[in-house]
């Protein structure tokens, strides 16, 4: 299966409230992996109850969606709250009601971003479907700020407004909806950001989906324009969802409850608008109508628009979206793209100079936060170019354009924060260095005197220091699901398509590809980026990494944990699965257990191997199910003990990447036993990409049946050579998982040849001792052990002395621990009993284990 991928960053995770001292000097691009555990029954519930596989399971459960009915509800999308539920409403509608009847001026004041424009243009089409005499005023971000201002409100009196309807914007303009109100104004005040510190509201009809106790409170600007426009009876607000959607996504609120509906059914409004300017905005932005996702509407569609705001005036975004002329549309489109373009090269520009100031700041000694300022730097930018350097350092940022000042004129600056680390506080915090500001925890604007440049940035650094702690500086990738690579294919990446629309509070599920290896790396795009494969379970995948200077990982002979995003990919009519690389960390595992009474070196081997010559041997035929009966009979057998309240619940995992099924267990919580064929062969291949888990084998469990009953989680990385071992692995309570493949069903044949074919074998120790004549102490271990890295295992060696002596080829002197040649005469292998026995179960593990083979791979 070919994949392709992509490299992006990831959020942040949880703080302690400790070491901050050397919490600046973690380096940039540091990144810790989190696997949070998860309820293994819940996630088993939903399969059960939704029909649904068991990646798409996980993601549900780790996002607090284990209950069946709120995991339904989630995956339906189908919120809807009327707009009567909005409290206050009803004055508002009435107070735009008065003025359509009078005849009066209605001007909607908008704002320059993309949440602002939509929500205007939505206003607007309302309002003149209703008869109503409206104009707009969406405010220059340079020259007039962000908000409703007293110089706009004297300038709408000068033009003769009567009634001011704000969107996306104007919930803290307190004393400016005063003075509107002074000069005989009317306001109703239609927003969604934050209120001031000190609670103070305008006094006038709000609609505000937080303070109105709507039922949900995440609606962007233009949702909650749409919601008023319902309440008004316009019939343009049911073809208007396009816009909400759009919004929605670009305005970066959370997509849960009512807007991910709105966001659904705005997409497929989209891939069928009629409305000109859109469709000339998707065919500039290169967006298939028929392949449409949030990811489209915030990285193609949104920049365009939001580029007019940014370098000239949002007007030109406001006129493509009411434009009703295909001609005049395309025209604007293409200036919307010509403008996107312009500010891409500012931005690069701009980011290039930010980092370098950023590089001299680090070394006069480590910062917690930044604020960086040019004398040239764009207004409009300068908030994309913050995100960018949050993006990558994972500090909180203002960024700040002086615009040449020459100490007099106000500077502007836009702030973008981390998780954890309230912007909208922090600007409370320093507000004496600012002369206006606004914004949300994430994200803020702000205005000040360039003389207050140098104190703004002593106190925003000191308050940073004075909150954030080492782990918050840390950017952590949070993972959904833990997947095994032949699981990356078409079907995953449909059945995990019911989670869009995907963004804030819900992003796009992250994957855990556990101990991948990569390899075949090629420097692209002029060696800022690389192709390369990724290796895991068996499955090579073409991958490709984005602005990593060609090097998707520090070191190419290393395994790593790798994050990814799935998707569905069409490319000239061809539909694919895309991986999106998101992060690679070089596994550190934590340590493989042995358990407790495992055999150690020296003297522990030698008594292991005695006492399996007392083990009671029987004739093979004993079994709790029969030597013939396949494997699946005896995982079926297994598994209905449980059904009558006995024996671990089964989980077929047959083809799974065993590394896979290893760390999904131990996100479990439960303790961990991997049981195995032989342990020394098989903690080579383990120890450098997975660890935290108690390893075992078959012999050992044999031996001590009990050994499982304190592990929750057993996993079966190679088959049993029998139904023996295959009903040890359901003793107890909790889940057995079996996670072998065909390499794994290979190992375990081998394991089973060198165990219990045992010719070869006996013709080496013995050719060996009768070399010596005689063996005793260390010297006989050595002699058991044999050659090679991993030796005899004490079983195999119990086994050889038995027969042997059984023959009369040796004599063991066992308090003396000596082992002799007794004869050298002849003799066939088939007079020892145990012989005989070890050879039938030779072949009967053979059968047994060719009914082993595990599912073909999806």
């Amino acid at each position: 299966m070919a994949v392709s991928a992509v490299l992006q960053d990831g959020p942040v995770g949880p703080a302690a409230p400790h070491d901050r001292a050397n919490a600046a000097a973690r380096p940039a691009g540091e990144v810790r992996i989190e696997l949070p555990g998860y309820s293994v029954p819940g996630a088993l519930e939903l399969e059960r109850e939704l029909g649904i596989g068991h990646v798409l399971a996980q993601v549900l459960v780790r996002r607090g969606l284990g209950d069946p009915d709120d995991a339904r509800a989630f995956l339906a999308a189908a919120d809807r709250h009327d707009a009567s539920e909005l409290a206050g409403i009803d004055r508002a509608v009435a107070t735009i009601r008065r003025a359509i009847d009078a005849g009066a001026r209605i001007t909607v004041h908008g704002d320059y971003d993309v949440d602002g424009v939509c929500a205007t243009a939505i206003m607007i089409r309302a309002l003149r479907e209703l008869g109503a005499d409206v104009d707009w005023f969406i405010p220059g971000r340079i020259e007039d700020g962000y908000g409703l201002s007293a110089a706009t409100v004297q300038r709408l009196v000068g033009r003769g407004t009567n009634l001011i309807v704000t969107v996306d914007c104007a919930i803290t303009a307190v004393e400016e909806v005063a003075a509107a109100r002074a000069a005989g104004l009317d306001v109703v005040v239609c927003d969604h950001h934050a209120p001031r510190a000190d609670g103070a509201l305008p006094d006038c009809p709000i609609v505000h989906p937080a303070l109105c106790g709507y039922p949900c409170p995440d609606l962007c600007g233009a949702g909650v324009a749409y919601k008023l426009a319902q309440a008004l009876g316009a019939g343009t607000a049911g073809q208007d969802l396009e816009l909400v959607a759009l919004a929605t996504v670009a305005d970066l609120v959370a997509l849960r409850g009512e807007n991910r509906r709105l966001v659904r059914e705005g997409l497929r409004a989209l891939s069928v608008t009629t409305k000109p300017g859109l469709r000339a905005l998707m065919s500039v932005a290169k967006a298939d109508p028929g392949s449409l996702d949030a990811g489209t509407l915030g990285f193609r569609l949104a920049p365009r628009i939001n580029a007019a705001g940014r370098m000239r005036r949002a007007d030109v975004g406001l006129e493509l979206l009411l434009c009703s002329d295909p001609v005049r549309a395309k025209a604007i489109a293409r200036e919307l793209d010509e403008l996107n373009s312009t500010r891409r090269a500012v931005e690069q520009r701009i980011l290039w100079e930010a980092e370098a100031q950023v590089a001299e700041l680090e070394a006069q000694r480590p910062r917690m936060a930044y604020v960086l300022a040019g004398e040239d730097w764009h207004p409009g930018v300068v908030g994309i170019v913050a995100s960018r350097i949050v993006e990558r350092y994972h500090r909180p940022a203002l960024l700040i354009a002086l615009d040449g000042a020459g100490g007099s004129d106000l500077a502007t600056g836009s702030g973008r924060s981390i998780p954890g680390f309230d912007l909208l506080g922090a600007l409370h915090a320093v507000a004496g260095h600012l002369q206006r500001y606004g914004g949300h925890r994430a994200a803020a604007g702000m205005t000040l005197a360039p003389g207050e440049l140098p104190a703004l940035s002593e106190a925003f650094e000191a308050h940073a220091a004075s909150v954030l702690t080492a782990e918050q500086l840390l950017p952590v990738e949070r993972v959904d699901a833990v997947v095994s690579g032949h699981e990356l294919g078409l079907d995953l990446a449909e059945e995990l398509e019911a989670l869009e629309p995907c963004g804030m509070s819900n992003p796009s599920p992250r994957l855990l590809v556990a101990g991948a290896r990569f390899a075949d790396v090629r420097t692209m795009g002029e060696g800022r980026h690389a192709r390369f494969t990724v290796i895991s379970g068996g499955i090579r995948a073409r991958a490709v990494a984005f602005g990593c200077d060609g090097r998707p990982v520090a070191r190419l002979d290393q395994p790593h944990d790798a994050t990814f995003k799935l998707e569905r990919n069409s490319y000239n009519g061809a539909v694919e699965p895309r991986l999106v690389l998101r992060r690679a960390q070089r596994c550190t595992p934590a340590p493989i257990e042995r358990p407790d009474d495992s055999v150690s070196d020296g003297a522990g081997y030698l008594a292991a191997v005695l006492a399996e010559l007392e083990a009671e041997l029987g004739d093979g035929s004993d079994a709790k199910v029969g030597r013939n009966t396949p494997m699946d009979a005896a995982i079926a057998h297994s598994s209905r003990d449980h059904s009558t309240g006995t024996g671990r619940i089964v989980l077929d995992r047959r083809g799974h990447s065993p590394l896979a099924v290893l760390t999904d267990a131990r996100a479990s919580g439960m303790p961990v036993l991997a049981v195995c064929a032989d342990v020394p062969r098989r903690l080579d291949g383990l120890a450098e990409r997975v660890g935290g888990f108690t390893l075992g084998s078959y012999a050992e469990l044999e031996c001590r049946p009990r050994l499982a009953d304190r592990f929750g989680q057993l996993v079966a990385l190679d088959p049993p050579a029998g139904p023996e071992g295959q009903a040890l692995l359901h003793r107890g309570a909790g889940y057995a998982q079996l996670a072998w493949g065909p390499a794994e069903l290979r190992f375990a044949e081998q394991m089973h040849e060198l165990e219990y074919g045992l010719r070869a074998s006996l013709v080496a120790l013995y050719r060996s001792l009768r070399e010596r004549g005689r063996a005793t102490g260390e010297e006989l271990e050595r002699l058991l052990r044999g050659d090679g890295p991993h030796g005899r295992s004490v079983q195999l060696a119990g086994r050889l002395i038995r027969v042997l002596a059984e023959l009369e080829l040796v004599s063991l002197d066992r308090d003396l621990s000596t082992l002799a040649i007794a004869s050298t005469a002849p003799t066939a292998l088939e007079r020892s009993p145990s012989f005989r026995v070890y050879a039938k179960r030779y072949e009967d593990g053979k059968r047994f284990l060719s009914s082993a083979n595990p599912p073909p791979s999806g």
